[in-house]
């Protein structure tokens, strides 16, 4: 009724992956969905977007998959000949400014946006980094953390914290979905909690869909190669000219 009066209905959020990381006490923690799509096709239920890029620092990327996967891969490499240059350890400033520089040589055309986060000699620092190259820096990213992030907060108030941000995606965003990644960083340890919460197990089926043997005929003979012309009209024609 309302349709017909010019109003237009309510569609479904559909904005892609939730990747989500907040600065607590004594480190930072990084959160992700792990559910990825082909246009309106589930590709995959599981998948990793927290990636590696040194041991004091993660990723987590939305986009294109493959771009954020490639894109994590390179700097990483780039950050551990830097570290074997310098013998130090890679500040998270340094990855900042190789994803940002890389990301803007590209215009956007590389389909990576990005939740950096990592410890190093100077503290635990947390940066978005946009597909044009854009960066800001910010002890969290939006959404649930607006209304119950804190200063402070201690190590298990953060991982629910980022579980109950991730679990909105999830529910609320058709390009979220199946379980929630964690991933908790201090100075000099990684906590990659795969899998922390599954909020979308499926419950077991009620009933056997396995057929018996037999169900569905079939032609148990084997066919030589010349017997299908018992079954098709062969026209003669021609030779194609193949010169």
């Amino acid at each position: 009724m309302l349709a017909d009066k010019g109003m237009k209905l309510p569609k479904a959020t559909k904005t892609g992956t939730t990747i989500v990381g907040c600065l607590y006490k004594d480190g930072l923690v990084l959160g992700a969905d792990t559910r990825a799509t082909s246009g309106p096709i589930v590709a995959d239920k599981n998948c990793e977007k927290i990636h590696y890029l040194a041991p004091n620092m993660y990723c987590c990327g939305a986009g294109t998959a493959a771009d954020t996967e490639f894109t994590t891969n390179l700097i990483a490499s780039k950050l551990e000949l830097h570290t074997l240059s310098t013998g130090r350890e890679a500040r998270v400033a340094t990855a900042m400014t190789m994803l940002k520089q890389m990301l803007f040589r590209y215009q956007g055309h590389i389909g990576a946006a990005l939740v950096l986060g990592g410890v190093d000699v100077t503290g635990p620092h947390l940066y978005t980094i946009y597909p044009h190259g854009s960066t800001d820096k910010l002890p969290f990213s939006m959404s649930v953390f607006e209304s119950k992030w804190k200063n402070d907060m201690t190590r298990d108030e953060a991982v629910e914290l980022v579980k109950d941000a991730i679990e909105a995606g999830i529910f609320n965003d058709l390009g979220s979905g199946s379980n929630v990644d964690v991933c908790v960083i201090t100075k000099g340890n990684v906590e990659y909690l795969r899998n922390y919460r599954k909020p979308n197990e499926r419950a077991p089926k009620t009933q056997s869909y396995k057929f018996a043997r037999g169900t569905s005929e079939y032609c148990p003979q084997q066919l030589l190669p010349h017997d299908f012309r018992k079954f098709v009209d062969v026209i003669e024609g021609d030779a194609m000219d193949i010169s």
